[in-house]
């Protein structure tokens, strides 16, 4: 549809009301006369060419408030009902369109409004959804250790207990499930400032292997309790970025400490770590039995876990992965999850490299 401007409609009826009556002038004079010959000392009145004038006259101011109704006022009405009840919350009422291109112009800037306030509010829904969610799965999980801790708690107070093997049975396993409250409420916590808060990146130099090197050091005890080798192929020393240090290695201790947890007794877990171009990649693979298709569909989404790794008894609430993922990508790079060839879990990410100047190698 063609549109004009508000200024080009103001100047075609300001030659459009003038032009009318001259034109009923004229056309009465011929129609009376037979000539268009105008003798300014005739005597005789030229009522018929006057009326025929000011009736132009009227018609043509009947015609531009026509017009001017038609093609600004009513679509301005429009907009102003349409306004009130988006200002009611009624998204999808249908926006006026109109020949004029301001209008038009402002039309589509509502629409534009009104599509991020859509997706703003459908944003809001789901964030809403998800916090619901979030916290009952996480009060669902802290039951099973608090249940267990204030059952053998109770076992040591009613002194079921009898001997010093099974006292220090009864308080490691105590241990364990404090352990797990712990774990529990740190992946909350984190997953909570990573999802709804401004997290603050303390951001300094980091070597990427150093951490990786300190987060598989944390890990080995947990895996040589299940005869699991930790095995480097490939990690180059220089492979500097910037960023959150404590941040990364929480990220990277959770992808390991997944690989460990779900990797079978006398299992390995494979690290690298290696610049490529602009960015440092690092991998972590297990020789366990991999993710399934719909796993790796959903491996990052938050509390979800895979039907064989649902046993409370590996600890964890399915926020790690969604967790190292985020940090991740707050620090400008990425991680996604898949399976080797050779068979297991294949996790591989990357954090684009430190300048000289201090900052981030671009990616574009």
């Amino acid at each position: 549809m063609k549109t004009i401007r508000i200024r080009t409609f103001t100047i075609l009826s300001i030659f459009f009301i003038p032009l009318m009556p001259w034109l009923f002038f004229v056309t009465a004079q011929l129609i009376e006369t037979n000539t268009l010959s105008f003798d300014i000392n005739d005597s005789n009145p030229q009522v018929v060419q006057h009326i025929a004038a000011i009736t132009g006259l009227l018609l043509a101011f009947f015609i531009v408030a026509y017009e001017m109704r038609r093609l600004i006022l009513k679509p301005l009405e429009k907009m102003s009902r349409v306004v009130r009840q988006i200002a009611k919350g009624d998204l999808d009422v249908p926006l006026p369109v109109s020949r004029i291109t301001e209008i038009n112009e402002v039309c589509g800037g509502f629409k534009v409004m009104v599509d991020s306030l859509k997706k703003s509010t459908q944003k809001q829904v789901e964030m809403e959804e998800e916090r619901r969610f979030v916290i009952a799965a996480v009060a669902h999980d802290l039951r099973t250790p608090l249940f267990a801790l204030r059952g053998y708690l109770e076992g040591l107070e009613q002194g079921i207990a009898h001997s010093p093997e099974k006292t220090a049975k009864y308080l490691a396993v105590c241990k364990e499930k404090t352990a797990q409250l712990d774990m529990l409420v740190e992946d909350l916590f984190t997953f909570t400032k990573t999802e709804y808060m401004e997290m603050e990146l303390k951001e300094n130099t980091v070597n990427l292997p150093l951490v990786l090197q300190k987060s598989m050091d944390s890990l080995n005890p947990l895996a040589r309790q299940k005869y699991i080798s930790i095995i480097v192929n490939h990690m180059e020393d220089d492979c500097v970025i910037f960023g959150d240090s404590h941040l990364l290695e929480r990220a990277i201790n959770n992808i390991l400490d997944n690989a460990v947890r779900h990797t079978p007794y006398d299992g390995k877990i494979f690290v690298e770590c290696y610049k490529d171009g602009n960015k440092v990649t690092f991998s972590v693979r297990d020789t366990g039995e991999g993710f399934s298709s719909e796993e790796l569909q959903r491996v990052f989404e938050p509390l979800y876990r895979g039907e064989e790794s649902r046993n409370r008894s590996t600890g964890g609430a399915g926020l790690g992965l969604t967790i190292s993922r985020r940090i991740i990508r707050q620090h400008g790079g990425d991680l996604v999850a898949g399976n080797h060839p050779d068979g297991g879990a294949f996790l591989k990410g990357w954090i684009p490299l430190k300048r000289g100047d201090g900052s981030l190698v671009s990616q574009d």
